[in-house]
């Protein structure tokens, strides 16, 4: 500015803050214990390569996400306007012939934060679910596709006892799967609840969050209109509930019975021969 009134309209001028953090990480390098023959003869090299890669994937956990808490925009709900005189705050998920599906009329009633809690938990959970019923299915017979077990010899039976397994080969692999599940926790702590200080409430959420929108979009599947973004919520959220039920339909029958889930109707051969696994119960 040439003038002092102009460097002082300069100095005035209201410019958004910003703030980086940076954080610094010591890499381990982890040493795997020899396996036996259950494994690939490449297990060691491949489960060290995966370690790290999770692990380094997982770094961007540890840094706060850098959107403020105190907008409430449009853009930051992805469309969505809370209306407390609409099924669940207005949220989607709701599916014909179905529609608004609450038969105990527990979301009567319920405020904003609760019932951004309850989506929030039914979307995490959905996704596990998910992920779950399909490594399921692909890890049994017939398909029985592992990376890390060889299976085109050795049939490595329901996937409940596959961990078992795992662990006696690898016994620090839960300790490494605790240290990576919660770095992903605390990324979902850091971008969508308010925290621990001050007045604030237990698993409360931060007013400018969506329940179940962590930032996670490797390939830029996220609609930006707000009616396809609510259709696509909604298709996850109902995939979700019918995993979870899959999941834990599939989980009883394989404890019951102890038999892989297609060998349990009739659709693929039972080669499992439960005296090779490490742990007997």
């Amino acid at each position: 500015p040439s003038s002092i009134k102009e460097r002082e309209h300069f100095r005035k001028s209201d410019f958004p803050r910003s703030s980086f953090v940076i954080h610094t990480l010591r890499h381990n390098f982890i040493s795997i214990p020899n396996q036996t023959s259950r494994l690939l003869p490449t297990y060691s090299s491949k489960m060290k390569l995966a370690i790290l890669s999770a692990i380094f994937g997982s770094a961007a956990a540890f840094v706060p996400s850098q959107q403020g808490r105190a907008s409430t925009s449009i853009n930051s709900l992805n469309g969505w306007v809370p209306d407390e005189s609409a099924f669940a705050w207005g949220l989607p998920g709701s599916l014909a012939p179905v529609g608004n599906f609450d038969p105990l009329g527990l979301s009567t009633g319920v405020d904003l934060g609760t019932m951004k809690k309850w989506r929030e938990a039914e979307a995490q959970h959905g996704r596990v679910a998910m992920l779950a019923a399909i490594g399921m299915l692909v890890t049994e017979e017939p398909i029985e596709y592992h990376p890390l077990f060889e299976a085109y010899n050795k049939d490595i039976g329901p996937a409940i006892r596959h961990l078992d397994e795992v662990r006696a080969v690898s016994p620090f692999f839960f300790e490494i799967l605790v240290l990576i599940i919660g770095g992903l926790e605390l990324n979902r702590a850091l971008k969508g609840f308010v925290a621990p200080e001050g007045d604030f409430g237990f698993q409360e959420l931060n007013e400018d969050y969506y329940p179940g929108d962590v930032g996670f979009d490797p390939l830029g599947l996220k609609p930006s209109d707000p009616e396809e973004f609510a259709t696509l919520a909604t298709k996850e959220l109902q995939n979700g509930r019918l995993a979870m039920l899959g999941a834990a339909g599939m989980i009883a029958q394989e404890l019951t019975n102890g038999e892989e889930i297609f060998v349990n109707l009739g659709i693929a051969q039972d080669r499992f021969d439960p005296s090779t696994l490490p742990v007997q119960f």
